[in-house]
């Protein structure tokens, strides 16, 4: 059984930077497809970005898109969301999730593609 276990969450003021960590506990996280969701209060978890292990690439939310990436530290057996000019509405507890079979740009942003889920991580972002 894998654990995903999230740091680095916290205060920030707007246009301010967070990276995020999700660190596994046992598997390969190199070889897993790897999401990132966030709830806000009162709002249903919604997709942020995503690493697909079907074609090896970066895929945002209009909503991100320029400010958020992915990176990944196989040594480490860790990703990251690195989080850039950060925004109010980017306030929510964010959570990683990695799907250990191939993951398809168009199904990630499905919850039920994912096997595994970390215990989410606060961002506020308040002056």
């Amino acid at each position: 059984q894998v654990q995903l276990v999230q740091s680095g969450g916290g205060l920030v003021q707007p246009g301010g930077s967070l990276r995020l960590s999700c660190a596994a506990s046992s598997g390969t996280l190199a070889y897993f497809g790897i999401g990132w969701f966030r709830q806000a209060p009162g709002t249903e978890r919604e997709w942020v970005s995503c690493f697909s292990s079907r074609d090896g690439r970066l895929y945002h939310a209009d909503s991100v898109k320029g400010r958020f990436t992915i990176s990944r530290d196989n040594a480490e057996n860790t990703v990251y969301l690195q989080m850039n000019n950060l925004k109010p509405e980017d306030t929510a507890v964010y959570y990683c999730a990695a799907d250990k079979g191939p993951l398809d740009s168009n199904d990630s942003p499905n919850e039920d593609e994912y096997d595994y889920w970390g215990q989410g991580t606060q961002v506020t972002v308040s002056s």
